[in-house]
């Protein structure tokens, strides 16, 4: 498995909600931080949440608290950013990412530290 594979986005009104799966595979052994990042139409890259697989413990941007988090199902090597009261502004391209270099937790948000990526998935918000 050459990339993480993402499901899950799709077109939504405000309010609403989506969940984006992201199957991680053989490298869920090896990592320690599956992240979400999410690029926006004329904006760079920017990181929303991450889960720490070990001890199960989330982070998230501060415009996202109390609307998305983040859960794992190990029995399936896969990760999943829920996405509650969705704002226009959430609609962007979103990516998750991983690497089997055990990225620092403190540095979850840097995008220099991920090796691999998924493939980017729509989610698109209207008001």
């Amino acid at each position: 498995q050459e990339q993480l594979v993402e499901s899950g986005g799709g077109s939504v009104q405000a309010g609403g909600s989506l969940k984006l799966s992201c199957e991680v595979g053989w490298y869920y052994l090896s990592t320690n931080v599956v992240a979400w990042f999410r690029q926006r139409p004329g904006k760079a890259r920017e990181a929303v949440a991450c889960i720490d697989l070990p001890i199960n413990k989330t982070y998230l941007i501060d415009s996202v608290k109390g609307r998305f988090t983040v859960t794992k199902d190990d029995t399936k090597s896969t990760a999943y950013l829920h996405m509650d009261n969705l704002k226009a502004e959430d609609t962007a391209m979103y990516y998750c990412a991983t690497s089997p270099l055990r990225p620092r937790i403190s540095d979850w948000w840097r995008d220099g530290e991920y090796r691999t990526w998924g493939q980017g998935i729509q989610v698109t918000v209207s008001s």
